[in-house]
């Protein structure tokens, strides 16, 4: 077990594309600046440790964003909507009772043409950005 698990934590909110940038400088919510030099490559998810400074483990957290909260009515129309928005190389994560994929132009387009009930919202997105095409 990892001495971050039991120092005090800091959530860090970060986009989906903020979680792909891992060679810069931020500012913690508690004003502490990390100083991020992962690997390149590295993508860090919520949960994700950034640094342990005095003590206080700085972890990640999915920051709300822009989102496309999807209600398909059967699980037709689900697989329907979900292989559409991976023709997109777009992620759609399950959260509770909606799937989320990120909001742009296009994609309400092709919802809106699917005909698939959806509500544009903000909230946090566990996924990946949009342009990410590797699995």
């Amino acid at each position: 077990m990892s001495e971050a698990a039991d120092a005090p934590t800091v959530l860090v909110p970060m986009t989906a594309v903020d979680r792909r940038r891992v060679r810069r400088r931020l500012i913690a919510p508690d004003s502490t600046e990390l100083l991020l030099a992962f690997p390149t490559g590295t993508v860090l998810v919520p949960g994700s440790l950034l640094a342990e400074l005095g003590g206080t483990a700085y972890i990640v957290a999915a920051a709300p964003e822009d989102v496309a909260a999807v209600t398909p009515r059967t699980l037709r129309e689900a697989a329907a909507v979900a292989h559409a928005i991976g023709n997109l190389h777009r992620d759609f994560i399950p959260d509770g009772e909606v799937f989320l994929a990120l909001w742009d132009a296009p994609l309400e387009w092709l919802l809106t043409r699917l005909g698939v009930p959806f509500a544009r919202q903000t909230r946090p997105f566990h996924g990946r950005s949009s342009w990410e095409h590797e699995t």
